[in-house]
């Protein structure tokens, strides 16, 4: 997981709900609850401990995360964590990367009853495998990127054309993703991805604005314009202050506005997700026409990231826009 950024979000989206009067406990999934209790229930009586963190410019060394847990097992969760969220109401899901947004955690809530927010399991298992997506969005006459999955196993790795993008099958933040303008570069790109699974996807680079839709509950949020001052909005770009220009409402042509709207909610629908989510598209610089990239069914919640900048602009400040997702949740448990 990108477990800076998810604690982060996890910290803001507590003290959100907490000005509004719910009680929460933020809870590191993999750590577990750090504070004391004789039973789960105690913990919304107590002082919430402090897992707030900076968020760093370079991908958290997950190795080294998991060396510094205490816990006899493997499991990928924290030896209280199933106990103390099914004494919850409901579990503000703020995680990143795998576990959190490929839809095993949500997986094992529902296996244990326990209500959480955003996409349920299968929405969030087709979102993050971007091969999956991507057949889903083609079946469904979305216009993406044409492309194909490298296996680090291939006898033929060869790219589809140049330039393009060389990205894991399977992953968040852009973590591990890289723009290759010819072959001299290609196969450091293809092993940079390989770091992070054993597949790749390669697709050609699309030169044009890069413009995110956040839908919530359906609908489509105003879209937001990315500017970064250097490169792409990479892991750096987004988590790093003053690296990015981000325009709420963008600054689009009526149609193509339109389009990206309806898109968003297409590819929502397309690949069964829930509640909210966010797509990444690129506008063409040459012919005006968006290309859905990706849909990220956990996206960053700080007053600060995107979706929530959409929200704003549409009217919904970031506590209530919390408050929404909790009361859109709790329908999928009527």
């Amino acid at each position: 997981m990108e477990r800076d950024v998810s604690i982060k979000s996890g910290a803001v989206i507590a003290d959100a709900l907490g000005r509004l009067g719910h009680r929460t406990v933020p809870v590191d999934a993999f750590f577990g609850y750090r504070g004391e209790y004789s039973a789960p229930a105690e913990i919304f009586t107590k002082p919430a401990p402090d897992l707030a963190a900076e968020i760093g410019s370079q991908v958290p060394d997950l190795e080294a995360v998991k060396r510094s847990r205490k816990q006899d097992n493997d499991s990928r969760l924290g030896d209280n964590v199933l106990d103390v969220c099914r004494a919850a109401d409901i579990v503000f899901l703020a995680l990143h990367g795998s576990d959190g947004e490929d839809g095993r955690l949500q997986a094992a809530f529902d296996i244990a009853g326990i209500r959480y927010t955003g996409c349920g399991y299968l929405g969030s298992a087709l979102a993050m495998n971007k091969a999956a997506s991507k057949d889903l969005f083609r079946a469904y006459g979305i216009r993406t990127p044409e492309g194909r999955v490298v296996n680090r196993r291939d006898a033929d790795k060869s790219a589809p054309c140049f330039p393009c993008i060389v990205k894991p099958k399977a992953s968040g933040s852009s973590v591990g993703t890289s723009i290759v303008e010819d072959a001299s570069g290609y196969g450091a790109a293809l092993e940079f991805a390989f770091r992070y699974g054993d597949d790749a996807i390669v697709e050609r680079y699309i030169r044009g604005r890069e413009v995110d839709v956040g839908v919530l509950a359906g609908k489509a949020l105003p879209p937001i314009e990315i500017r970064p001052h250097t490169g792409f909005f990479d892991y750096k770009n987004k988590y790093q202050d003053g690296m990015t220009d981000e325009i709420c409402p963008a600054a689009l042509p009526a149609g193509v506005d339109r389009e990206l709207r309806e898109t968003a909610e297409r590819v929502f629908r397309a690949l069964y997700l829930e509640v909210y989510a966010r797509m990444d598209f690129i506008v063409d610089e040459g012919t005006g026409e968006p290309y859905c990239l990706e849909a990220n069914t956990l996206p960053g919640m700080t007053p600060a990231s995107l979706l929530p900048k959409e929200a704003a602009a549409d009217g919904i400040p970031f506590p209530q826009l919390c408050q929404r997702i909790i009361l859109e949740s709790l329908k999928r448990y009527e």
